[in-house]
């Protein structure tokens, strides 16, 4: 595992010259005058709408589904939520550890069947995120209130700023990755097969499940569930929590969202040191997705992690945090 131990000038661990854009830049400005009009997806809106309406009934099916769906179910949601957390997120986003070929085409399935974009346009929209983070060029600008940064912001078009600064982004790494192209490629078969056909039909055919149950269960309340909280990554934790190591940025350690999340809760720690691997300094603890990096690793299918140091992380406590012990 390779721990970055070594201090930038302004405090922050930088052991090399990382070409993963997703450092805050302090020199953008958001431009002066009237904001652009806001212009409603209505298509969004109804899909948005029928979706969650289908989820609530969906609740209502679960008495009807047996023992083993309800494990299917919960498997499809680990798989989903993988594909988002140690897959888009840390692996494409932020480039935290390197997976090797196998675990890259599983951490892809996980993503499609998660269908929360594919990860190229996931992984571009999460570095603006970071780079802008609650400005107007960030996607899901959490100071213009929950119900943007939760849902809000896929109802409607993208600020201009956002399109500009993802367009300026360098995004050559996932360029030249064939797993994700080819997903990008694809995108749309594989969300119907995976996100929807598989966990509707392996109940039915493996153990007699109804399909009208495998439909709502492991795939409508599913998907719908893993969706609501990775949103809530985006909402609750740039909303309520600590903020242990840097009280000049909104993020903040939510250990609701971090169980919801399988680890993204830890958001404060992650929003100061986007480079660690694990999102957070305490290990497996409220940490799924650090646990199965970790197993992955001792498996020889992930490695090069990178890790704040304790050093580089109790420095930044000083500078910048408040109230709080590391480790």
């Amino acid at each position: 595992m390779t721990t970055i131990s070594d201090f930038s000038p302004n405090g922050d661990a930088m052991a090399e010259n990382r070409k993963v854009e997703d450092v805050f830049d302090d020199t953008y400005k958001e431009k002066e005058g009237p904001k652009p009009p806001r212009q409603i997806v209505w298509r969004n809106v109804v899909l948005m709408t029928l979706l969650h309406t289908g989820a609530l009934y969906g609740l209502t099916v679960i008495p009807s589904a047996s023992i083993l769906t309800l494990l299917w179910t919960g498997v499809c949601f680990l798989i989903s939520a993988l594909g988002v957390t140690a897959g888009a997120h840390r692996l494409w986003s932020h480039r935290s550890y390197k997976a090797s070929l196998p675990l890259r085409i599983f951490l892809a399935l996980g993503n499609s069947m998660a269908f929360q974009n594919h990860i190229f346009e996931w992984a571009r929209d999460h570095r603006v995120h970071h780079k802008f983070s609650e400005t107007d060029a960030d996607p899901h600008n959490a100071l213009r209130g929950f119900f943007f940064s939760h849902i809000g912001w896929l109802l409607v078009r993208k600020h201009p700023d956002v399109i500009e600064k993802g367009r300026k982004l360098d995004i050559s790494d996932l360029e030249a990755d064939p797993v994700v192209m080819f997903q990008k490629k694809y995108y749309k078969t594989s969300v119907l097969l995976i996100c929807f056909a598989f966990p509707m039909f392996v109940p039915w055919y493996l153990w007699g499940e109804s399909l009208w149950v495998g439909y709502f269960v492991p795939g409508l309340v599913r998907y719908t569930v893993v969706l609501n909280a990775t949103w809530l990554v985006n909402s609750a934790a740039h909303m309520w929590g600590m903020r242990p190591y840097d009280l000049t940025i909104n993020p903040r350690e939510n250990r609701f969202v971090a169980l919801s999340a399988i680890g993204e809760g830890f958001h404060n720690y992650h929003h100061t040191f986007p480079y660690d691997y694990s999102t957070s300094e305490f290990g497996h603890k409220l940490n799924f997705t650090t646990f199965f990096i970790d197993g992955m690793c001792q498996l020889g299918l992930a490695r090069e992690c990178k890790q704040a140091s304790k050093e580089v992380v109790m420095a930044r406590i000083q500078r910048t945090g408040k109230g709080h012990k590391s480790g």
